[in-house]
């Protein structure tokens, strides 16, 4: 039985990736705006964390970094070159903490209110692209504050202060992708534990 649990898992890990690497290689996984990219990617993160586990959830990690190496946008090669271990650790670790804190959340959630599966997957799912700003955000303004470029956006938005320079460079852009997913992941997610009997 364990074997068939398994075989299981790696399965459903394996669609997951799949459907990671179509939407990563593919206008379908980012929308581009401005210097940022709004990622879609958070919705397959978020079903994943939620009906894998955290560990499903990391793979979103390995994703971003390549994407940034194969093909950086106009940020992600200024923190390549201003830095490639502080773009290892935003563009990477950020991104599988993402992947592990939203599983997390959906575990801990569903522990206070194991009756609500429809509110633990909204709770899981609205948690995962907040999370992702939150650690991309964190690690921009701990690795690259200080460069030009994020000095420049900084001279833009008319701040020097790191958490305005946040609210003001992705507070919009975090709560669209947070009731995007929220919606999407939750609607997605509900049904296929039922089918998953999780």
């Amino acid at each position: 039985m364990k074997n068939r649990t398994n075989t299981r898992w790696l399965t459903q890990l394996a669609l997951l990736v799949a459907v990671l690497l179509v939407m990563n290689y593919t206008p379908l996984g980012y929308l581009q705006v401005g210097p940022l990219s709004m990622s879609l990617l958070t919705i397959p993160v978020a079903i994943g964390a939620m009906t894998l586990g955290p560990v499903a959830g990391g793979v979103f990690g390995t994703t971003s970094f390549v994407s940034a190496l194969r093909t950086p946008s106009v940020m992600s090669a200024a923190m390549l070159q201003a830095s490639p271990v502080g773009t290892f650790i935003t563009c990477f670790v950020a991104r599988v903490l993402v992947g592990l804190c939203a599983g997390w959340v959906y575990i801990g959630i569903k522990k206070l209110l194991p009756k609500n599966t429809k509110l633990c997957c909204a709770v899981g799912a609205v948690a995962t692209p907040l999370l992702n700003t939150f650690w991309f955000m964190l690690s921009l303004c701990v690795f690259f504050f200080n460069t030009e470029y994020v000095q420049s956006l900084c001279a833009t938005f008319g701040t020097t202060n790191p958490f305005l320079f946040v609210c003001a460079f992705v507070g919009v852009q975090a709560l669209v992708e947070a009731v995007g997913c929220g919606i999407v992941a939750t609607l997605v997610t509900v049904p296929l534990l039922k089918f998953l009997k999780k």
